[in-house]
């Protein structure tokens, strides 16, 4: 561990601590947040009235649309001249969400990064390649100053050039890569497409985030580059990357960093808060954040939550793996779709590539969903000078993935079989969903 006296402290003590900093945070925001304050008083709740982690439930929540609303700095708790540090989102659905970072929210964020690194594997003096994208983006810079922080050699290659990075992946020996797992098994390809085998090279752990993944993944990613592949988490609207991470020992949940970050699940018709195990929209507390600490801040993301004891030794809740977001979800005649159930499937069949897109529109008043998947160069190699996309073992194929989703999503899915290296590759998160039955709503 990095810092052990935290990432293993008694749960008694970590509840303690978290109620004295949850009083100090709504203390700050009720003076210093007008937001906040006018939220607090419209609930008719004053900062005396949380006493700790128990009144949470009593706390308004926060939605990406507030952090909208008061674009660029009405979130801030502090005077603009102490933030050292702005990051912001894309703001494909208008004005961008702004988060703010003090020179002790940095130092927060560097720790948290730098636990997740350790938790993945990672040591003093590796080498890592950090494939995230710098910039507004937290996911480089996140990462970066975690690897910093614990002593590594980071190499800010972000996203993109594929054929350099596979040069630099060679030249540099790194220990650790940091990315996207759509774009980190592309750079597989194109070192295969070099005549390299991602096997040989010296890399031995993956830090993966930023985009919804699956246990097959995991496993096509970890096969491929002969690596362990390790899960992480965070959001710019919280802190970035680092808000928890997989240990390298079990690989079973996320190890939340709950000294800086309070966790909850709940209902997300209702609010109302569901029991541990239970799958629902993931919300965070921020507990030591200065610049702008959010109260039950609504993610979107889709998870539950475990408590019991980890191999490793860790004792702070672990979340499960992202199953995929609410504005995510596909609804698909009355039935719940999410792209990481498809990805399961195309992932568990040899005979496709884990490149793939979801196509949804309407035929007449019903809805219609379309797998567009990649057949795997292996499949297409032994079918030899016969293979067509109409060959009898194609038609069969298709024949069984129809019937494999069938069984998974419970809703009728259209195959469409594409030659190798046909779907448009990503150079950051992959775009796994294309919904014509709204062509003017875009999704953030």
């Amino acid at each position: 561990m990095f810092q052990p006296e935290w990432e293993s402290m008694d749960r008694k003590d970590l509840r303690r601590l978290q109620s004295e900093r949850l009083r100090k945070v709504v203390e700050r925001v009720y003076h210093r947040v007008p937001f906040y304050r006018q939220r607090f008083d419209e609930a008719g709740i004053t900062p005396e009235d949380i006493r700790g982690v128990e009144d949470l439930h009593r706390l308004p929540f926060t939605r990406k649309a507030d952090l909208r609303e008061q674009y660029p700095f009405g979130l801030f708790a502090v005077d603009l001249k102490q933030v050292i540090r702005i990051h912001a989102s894309s703001g494909t659905k208008g004005k961008p969400t702004v988060v703010g970072y003090t020179r002790k929210d940095i130092e927060h964020w560097a720790d948290v990064c730098a636990r997740a690194i350790v938790a993945s594997g990672g040591q003093p003096g590796d080498v890592l390649h950090n494939a995230y994208g710098y910039g507004l983006f937290t996911g480089g810079l996140g990462l970066h100053y975690g690897g910093e922080r614990l002593g590594m050699t980071v190499v800010p290659v972000s996203g993109g050039n594929r054929s350099r990075q596979v040069t630099l992946i060679q030249d540099f020996r790194p220990r650790g890569i940091c990315g996207t797992p759509s774009f980190v098994l592309s750079l597989a390809e194109a070192m295969i497409e070099a005549g390299k085998n991602p096997r040989d090279t010296s890399l031995k752990y993956g830090i993966f985030g930023a985009e919804a993944w699956s246990e097959e993944m995991r496993r096509t990613l970890e096969e491929t580059w002969d690596i362990d592949a390790i899960d992480i988490y965070g959001l710019s609207e919280v802190i970035g990357p680092g808000v928890s991470i997989e240990c390298r020992e079990a690989k079973d949940g996320l190890h939340i960093a709950e000294d800086h970050f309070l966790p909850e699940v709940i209902d997300p018709e209702t609010g109302e808060p569901l029991p541990e195990g239970e799958f629902g929209e993931l919300v965070f507390t921020s507990l030591t954040k200065e610049a702008n600490p959010v109260i039950r801040y609504r993610t979107g993301d889709i998870a539950a939550l475990y408590t019991e004891p980890c191999r490793c030794g860790r004792t702070h809740v672990r979340m499960s793996r992202i199953k995929g977001r609410i504005d995510d979800m596909l609804v698909i005649r009355g039935v719940n779709v999410f792209p990481s159930e498809v990805e399961q499937v195309v992932l568990g069949m040899e005979e496709v590539a884990p490149h793939y897109q979801l196509v949804v529109s309407k035929e007449g008043v019903m809805d219609k969903l379309v797998l567009e998947v990649e057949l795997s160069e292996t499949f297409v190699r032994h079918l030899g000078p016969s293979f067509s996309l109409e060959h009898e073992s194609c038609g069969k194929l298709s024949f069984r993935l129809r019937a494999k989703l069938k069984d998974v999503l419970g809703v009728t899915t259209e195959v469409v079989l594409r030659e190798p290296r046909t779907i448009p590759r990503s150079e950051g998160k992959a775009v796994r969903v294309i919904d014509r039955r709204n062509p003017v709503k875009m999704k953030g």
